[in-house]
């Protein structure tokens, strides 16, 4: 990977647990200094992956390289890369302060006073012994941790579940404004798209062990779109589109179509465009991949409109 712009770079990876197949030949590439979102539901793959990157679970097949190396028992890579998640294990003795000293001596790039400046703003008691905070304060010694690491590659995976509304977009917002001033890549998983979606430039949809999305941001933006109106124009409309989802309600059709460029003169026909959000577009693609097996009314999988 030699004069390659790539932090993460996995070639056909899987990963067996007897007859599970938790990851099923996975090919991504994550590039540096950008937020890239690892989306996907519980059990689709996502944290095995993550703990393939950082040295905690091996590969059945498959290359894996961060930094261009094999990350497994090399200390150059790992002192890099930063894991965070829900429910980090810390010593019974731990205090709060224990665990920010840990992590100054682990992470070159720590940054003691902007730790600090967090610890303030989340509240947290450094004197408190860590098995005793509360499900917030823990969710923000991660996100604390995460954030001052300034680790060259930096994984949340929902560790901040546990705080509220405010305190997570109190999250959102440093990592943004230190990411601006202090580059980095960073990996967010999260089922919180909304919230996100403005910060990831990067997804990767995982389901089922499998990738169905690797793009950027600002491609899914404009790939997909929402079709409403009478269901005969709705349907001409369709022909040629992959449809992820429908709705009928009496001669009105409302379709989620991928690769849908309205034409202006098509309003006169009284039909209504409108974009899918990041959030509806994993939704439905995801769907489309379980073939509506959660009950809803969904296209079947990769179904292409034909006249």
């Amino acid at each position: 990977m030699t004069g390659s712009t790539d932090v993460v770079a996995m070639h056909g990876v899987t990963k067996r647990y007897g007859a599970f197949t938790a990851l099923d030949d996975v090919s991504v590439r994550l590039q540096e200094n950008q937020i890239h979102g690892l989306l996907g539901r519980n059990g689709a793959g996502k944290t095995t992956m993550m703990q393939i990157l950082t040295a905690q679970n091996f590969a059945t097949a498959g290359l894996i390289e961060v930094f261009g190396e094999e990350p497994y028992e090399n200390a150059g890579v790992l002192s890099r890369t930063c894991f965070i998640r829900e429910a980090l294990k810390y010593p019974d003795n731990y205090v709060v302060r224990h665990a920010l000293r840990a992590a100054e001596m682990v992470y070159p790039n720590w940054d003691a006073a902007f730790a600090e400046t967090l610890v303030g703003e989340f509240g947290v008691p450094v004197k408190r012994r860590i098995k005793k905070l509360s499900r917030g304060q823990l969710s923000a010694v991660g996100v604390i941790i995460g954030l001052a690491s300034r680790a060259p590659l930096t994984f949340f995976d929902e560790p901040y579940l546990g705080l509220d509304a405010v305190a997570r977009q109190l999250f959102y917002d440093h990592l943004l404004a230190d990411y601006a001033e202090n580059p980095r890549t960073v990996v967010l998983s999260t089922h919180l798209i909304d919230e996100v979606s403005d910060l990831i430039e990067h997804v990767v949809l995982i389901d089922n062990g499998k990738v169905l999305i690797d793009e950027d941001s600002d491609v899914l933006r404009g790939r997909a779109v929402t079709v409403t109106g009478p269901a005969e124009a709705v349907e001409r409309f369709a022909v040629g589109h992959t449809e992820l989802h429908r709705e009928k309600l009496g001669g009105f059709l409302r379709v989620t179509l991928s690769g849908a460029v309205p034409e202006p003169a098509l309003g006169t026909q009284g039909l209504e465009f409108e974009p899918v959000s990041l959030q509806q577009l994993v939704v439905r693609t995801t769907q489309q991949n379980h073939g509506s097996d959660d009950g809803l009314v969904v296209a079947s999988s990769n179904r292409k409109v034909s006249s």
